[in-house]
């Protein structure tokens, strides 16, 4: 058994803790709104076809942004074509997923679903295909009371309050070959500047995120987001960050560490934004909003290729439904770590994505919804990660991986809710062997109870939650014990999860 030690001080904060830093992704992809969210004959579904027991348990994710609907589905994506009478709307190509998009759901009713599920929308204009006029066509609809053409016709079409969206993504991943419309940086700063500084016109209240690259992989890292602020600094807010996860041939010891990788792409991305900010004298921060994150099994993913007869794309069609297993849950706590270490640039993120498509939730159609294994680290820390992120010191041994070098083999973050004193401390274990005894040194804290703690573990490391099994895995109740009047003391297992909660009064 290896050991671990960390010591909380409430002087030392990272930032405050951002509630859109707990967002989702809902794109018109595979089933993720088609059988997901909206299943007008299920038994669940309300008057508008939405399944309840879906939102049920978004709303026990808690999930506090959606950013919609796309994703690689945006940038071939006419928003016009999904609202409006529905026996009206057009059928259309989706060239991203090679399916056929038949757009019963648009704005007005995901707005309407978003506000069900007590989600703010963050939405994301096609700069790949279309451009500045298009994006200021749907801030108008969206955000104008009335008295314009594009505001009274939201009204006319049933929705006579504007939808106040706050957050605009300018386009999706454009520096990536597979993207339509896909850009040099200096193309793409170029229209996102301009369409920004329009926007603004409209709306000024807007906050804008611009593309920054779609993975750290990519050739263009690095000089991608040092081109695109340049151009764009004092017209945006956030720039984005993707990133997508995976053991790679079995290497489950760095696939562990995924969060070392997190942690360094938003360190140069957060560098490269304050050069600039220098170099232009701006005297404002852009944020990171890491608007696509989670593990994904891309190597196994290659459903859009079978799909080669245009004359037979399906409508909503199973893709990158994957089924989360244990490790895979831990990666997804220890990544919701890193964005909470974070804290003070990482002001907006996204699990990607909400429902069946490399999601949390998963449903059967015309059946029942379960949690997948990362529904719960996800849930946990939305529920409990309040006020402060603490810059915590872990003392931890390390070991090797063949993808990061030698890493800790115990990681976790804290955060202190100063309105009721109340501290969660969010930790993993990423020994594929070994459990940890993990002491917590409240000193600076003063008297501190343990009011519970929650782990998730399994022998089992690939266990996971099934249609078949839907509770096969859960969290259970961590012991926590007094060592002295300093100190706490829990026992992880190999390969875990774990949160524990403290609050003020005499420590047990």
């Amino acid at each position: 058994m290896t050991s671990a030690r960390v010591t909380l001080d409430p002087h030392r904060a990272v930032g405050i803790i951002d509630r859109r830093l707990f967002g989702s992704f809902v794109e018109h992809l595979g089933r993720c709104v088609y059988d997901g969210i909206y299943e007008p004959g299920h038994p669940t579904a309300d008057a508008d076809g939405f399944r309840g027991d879906v939102l049920a348990l978004v709303r026990e994710l808690g999930v506090s942004t959606v950013r919609y609907p796309g994703g690689n589905f945006v940038s071939g994506y006419r928003w016009e074509d999904g609202v409006g009478p529905r026996d009206e709307r057009p059928r259309r190509l989706d060239l991203a997923w090679h399916s056929l998009e038949t757009n019963e759901i648009g704005l007005d009713e995901f707005a309407l679903w978003a506000r069900k599920a007590d989600a703010e929308l963050m939405y994301a204009v096609n700069l790949g295909t279309r451009g500045i006029a298009e994006a200021l066509d749907v801030l108008e609809y969206a955000n104008i009371r009335s008295g314009t053409r594009w505001s009274d016709l939201r009204v006319a079409h049933g929705t006579p309050e504007p939808h106040r969206i706050r957050m605009w993504c300018l386009g999706n991943e454009m520096d990536g070959p597979w993207q339509l419309g896909a850009s040099t940086p200096a193309e793409y700063a170029e229209i996102a500047a301009k369409t920004a500084n329009a926007m603004r016109q409209i709306d000024p209240s807007v906050e804008l995120v611009v593309c920054g690259s779609s993975g750290a992989q990519m050739p263009t890292f690095g000089e991608w987001e040092r081109v695109v602020l340049e151009r764009t600094y004092d017209n945006v807010d956030f720039i984005s960050c993707h990133a997508y996860y995976e053991p790679v041939d079995g290497d489950y010891a760095s696939f562990l560490a995924s969060a070392t990788d997190m942690d360094h792409f938003i360190e140069t991305v957060a560098a490269i934004a304050d050069e600039v900010k220098a170099r232009t004298g701006s005297d404002k921060d852009v944020h990171i909003s890491f608007d696509e994150w989670n593990v994904w099994y891309q190597s196994r993913y290659n459903d859009v290729e079978k799909i080669t007869d245009i004359e037979t794309w399906p409508i909503a069609p199973r893709l990158l439904e994957d089924s989360y297993s244990v490790a895979d849950a831990v990666v997804v706590g220890n990544l919701l770590i890193s964005l909470l270490r974070h804290a003070d640039r990482v002001k907006a993120a996204s699990l990607a994505q909400l429902v069946n498509v490399i999601a949390p939730i998963m449903t059967q159609p015309g059946g029942g919804a379960w949690r997948q294994t990362t529904f719960f680290p996800f849930a946990e820390t939305a529920r409990l990660a309040r006020g402060t992120a603490l810059d915590v010191r872990v003392d931890a041994a390390e070991y090797e991986t063949a993808r990061f070098g030698r890493v800790p083999v115990v990681d976790a973050v804290a955060s202190l809710d100063s309105d009721t004193g109340a501290v969660a401390i969010f930790v993993v274990n990423r020994s594929l062997h070994e459990s940890a005894t993990f002491e917590i040194d409240v000193t600076m804290l003063g008297g501190m109870s343990a009011t519970s703690a929650r782990v998730l573990s399994d022998v089992d490391i690939h266990a996971r939650n099934t249609r078949e099994d839907p509770e096969r895995i859960a969290l259970r109740d961590l012991p926590v014990q007094r060592v002295d009047e300093r100190t706490l003391e829990v026992t992880l297992p190999a390969v875990s999860w774990a949160v524990i909660e403290l609050r003020p009064g005499g420590m047990r």
